[in-house]
């Protein structure tokens, strides 16, 4: 599809959107208070601004959508595909979760793999994937930016960031307590509290606790209700000093604790030549011979100064340090035995050999530190510039076990430590040229450093010891933006940005299995974007539509799985993505409100050739085979193929109507995503991807106007099961989406 036909795509949606909409928002012209929708605010530019002036393609979640979308014990993959061009997904359970942005991302498993998608919370990122996932509660939004971050949020950002902001403490006593109780006894209690101890302190202690029940069978053992259940608890206590009227000190100190199981990896649930999963799959069973669980603490602080140095000037300061801890066991082939065993020895389907192994973070350290000055005198020119730096200390432990044998002893031992070490400089500012437009940019210089050492201590199969290899990489980059926007009036305004980010430079040795230390050079975006933003019918409708198209050079790629059963960094000397998104929210009627969003992506990997590894299990792989002049066979072409985990196409839906009544009102919420086709590998094959599907949630309650809330709820209310991924090196191995699950929730907020 070509940028022009994208172009024109983006201003049908914007059109079919305002069509459908503006008819009923004609009805009542006169009716409009109850009616406007309230500004959003966002931090995006490390600023409170409205939204609809900040020229960067937002999608915000908070309030009721937020807590709806998380019902019934949701992890922070809740997200995907409720924002436009936002996935997510994860092989490693509740922990672990992997984000794209415009296709951007990375498939690769491994406990130190680096992603072009930040995750910052409360203006600290979380660089490891261990660090991320963080559960969602009490917090005052949810911000998605698209688009490289480079300059004022750093490395690591060439998709876009999400940032989480909770709630902070506040001049008078507040909180809410919220419970449900639903299907595989799915509990979920969140709570805070906030309040002013003195004059000068103000505090808030917040919380949260899921459970849920196992639920899936082991039909290899005959055990009942083994997988599938977690425990998770997390607590966030954030003390608010204001020692002098221009001094604000803000402490936050949270944790988690999270038990549950690894990701259920089933065997044989697709079949070869044959989209989706077979008709021989169900949910509710497994049949494995190796263990499977998931254990993980992270904890941390965060603490941030504000002082007002003048009217027009202001510093800040702001410290984090993260801590983590991780470890889990799966059953990877996702069955029992193997077929040297004979006839009736293995399954489901065919088992070629046995894979049992586990990861395990043994010492995760982040901290940073970040100084900042903004100036804003209220004149034509605002600007920001500071220094942020980066410390990180890793240590990892790999293992692998024989299954067969009696106590399934470790068979085979790998561990690797890294340190990395980064420093930045950055600088941005806005000149409002006249009164309709504004210039804005910025840059920041990083100067990042890896240092590794890996090896092999036990060797499966008698491949016996391997290292100790040690090495570091590095790299320095200036990242920087530049866009105008245009305020052709108070409600329609126009903007144009280009921006260069980078992710540094990736180091990868998983030496269980195979002696590969690999590496990737930093790879580059540049980025255009350009956008229309409006609030129309006297701020009944808010429609924000753009376009977009980027060039990554030096694409860092990943080999996971395949023939090799390994994990191998490598360049490609191009990628490209093209596409739009739109978001429009809309109040109607009285008591209405729409929200809606759609993407479109259309990403491609270029190279001259471009070589990788095919499934090692009997897919059915699609690109064209590579031999040398010996008609040797090397791998299989994938140049020309999409991103994977890029889906084209993404749109989702939500519907709030109420019935006002003595005391409160009775409301119906639902919500629908669409997640286009997608791949999960470099390759493309018949068998391990997903074909475009819907998936929706459904609320009823009732809403007092003394803070209670009560409620019933449904998620995945179409009971939809879908492949979200897979394992290729063995057997046609899958997992899958969250069960359908339903429950009732009470609240009180005061």
């Amino acid at each position: 599809m070509s940028l022009r036909t994208s172009l024109k795509l983006t201003a049908a949606a914007a059109t079919i959107a305002a069509t459908l909409v503006a008819p009923a928002l004609a009805q009542d012209a006169d009716e409009t208070d109850a009616r406007r929708l309230a500004p959003v605010v966002t931090t995006a530019q490390r600023v409170e601004q409205d939204a609809q002036d900040v020229p960067i393609s937002i999608t915000t979640i908070a309030d009721e959508k937020l807590n709806n979308l998380k019902a019934g014990g949701a992890d922070i993959r809740f997200l995907s595909a409720r924002v436009p061009s936002v996935v997510a997904e994860s092989s490693f359970g509740r922990a672990f979760p992997r984000f794209y942005i415009r296709g951007i991302g990375n498939t690769d498993f491994d406990l130190n793999a680096s992603q072009p998608v930040s995750l910052v919370y409360d203006d600290v990122p979380y660089e490891s994937p261990i660090l991320k996932g963080f559960p969602v509660f009490d917090v005052e939004g949810i911000e998605v930016l698209r688009g490289p971050q480079g300059t004022l949020f750093g490395r690591n950002t060439p998709g876009g960031i999400i940032k989480f902001d909770s709630v902070k403490p506040g001049e008078e006593q507040n909180g809410y307590i919220k419970a449900s109780l639903g299907s595989f006894n799915t509990t979920e209690i969140e709570g805070a509290y906030g309040n002013r101890a003195y004059e000068d302190l103000a505090y808030r202690i917040s919380g949260l606790y899921q459970q849920r029940d196992d639920f899936v069978d082991n039909t290899f053992t005959g055990e009942s209700d083994q997988y599938e259940g977690f425990e998770e608890w997390a607590a966030r206590a954030q003390f608010l000093w204001t020692p002098f009227a221009d001094t604000d000190v803000l402490l936050n100190v949270h944790a988690r604790n999270n038990e549950s199981d690894a990701r259920l990896f089933r065997a044989n649930i697709m079949t070869q030549g044959q989209r989706g999963l077979n008709d021989d799959f169900d949910f509710e069973s497994v049949a494995f011979d190796g263990d499977n669980y998931l254990e993980q603490e992270t904890w941390g602080v965060t603490l941030r100064v504000d002082r007002e140095i003048n009217e027009a000037l202001d510093l800040t300061y702001i410290f984090g340090r993260e801590s983590a801890e991780v470890e889990s066991r799966g059953d990877i082939d996702g069955g029992f035995g193997a077929a040297f065993l004979g006839a009736g020895n293995f399954g489901p389907g065919f088992i070629p050999f046995p894979s049992e192994s586990s990861g395990a973070v043994d010492d995760l350290t982040q901290t940073t530190n970040e100084i900042r000055l903004a100036f804003d005198n209220g004149g034509d020119v605002r600007w920001q510039a500071g220094a942020f730096m980066f410390d990180e200390t890793l240590q990892i432990t790999s293992r692998s076990f024989d299954t067969l044998a009696p106590g399934r002893p470790e068979n085979g031992r790998a561990t690797r430590a890294g340190e990395t070490n980064a420093f930045s400089l950055f600088a941005s500012a806005a000149y409002d040229v006249a009164d309709q437009l504004t210039i804005a940019g910025g840059a920041r210089f990083t100067d990042e450093k890896k240092d590794f050492v890996v090896e092999r201590q036990v060797g499966p199969f008698g491949s016996g010891t391997f290292g100790p290899i040690s090495g570091s990489v590095g790299d320095e980059q200036i990242s920087w933006d530049l866009s105008a926007t245009y305020a052709a009036n108070d409600d329609l305004s126009y903007y144009a940005r280009v921006a260069k980010g980078f992710r540094g430079p990736s180091i990868q040795g998983r030496l269980v299995f195979g002696n590969t230390v690999s590496d990737a050079e930093s790879e580059t975006v540049l980025s255009y974007e350009a956008g229309v933003k409006s609030e129309l019918l006297d701020n009944r409708l808010r429609a924000n539509v753009n376009v977009f198209f980027y060039t990554l050079e030096d694409q860092q790629l990943t080999i996971v799985g395949g023939t090799n059963n390994t994990v191998a960094l490598f360049n490609a000397d191009e990628g490209q993505g093209y596409g739009f998104e739109a978001d429009v929210e809309a109040a109607p009627i009285d008591n209405l409100l729409i929200t809606a969003g759609l993407s479109y992506n259309n990403t491609e990997i270029k190279d001259d050739l471009l070589i990788a590894p095919g499934c090692g299990a009997p897919c059915t792989v699609l690109d064209p085979a590579v031999t040398d002049v010996g008609g040797n066979f090397l791998g299989y072409n994938i140049s020309g193929n999409s991103f994977p985990n890029a889906p084209e196409w993404i749109g989702n839906i939500t519907g709030r109507y109420a019935v006002p009544m003595n005391g409160g009102e009775l409301y119906a919420y639902t919500d629908w995503a669409y997640k286009g086709d997608t791949n999960f590998f470099l390759y493309e094959s018949v068998e391990f991807g997903q074909d475009g599907y819907w998936q929706g949630g459904l609320r009823a309650g009732w809403q007092g106007d003394n803070g209670i809330d009560a409620s019933v709820f449904v998620r995945n209310v179409t009971d939809e099961v879908v492949l979200t991924g897979g394992i290729d090196f063995n057997n046609l191995t899958g997992f899958v989406n969250e069960p359908r699950t339903w429950g009732v929730e009470v609240g009180y907020s005061f």
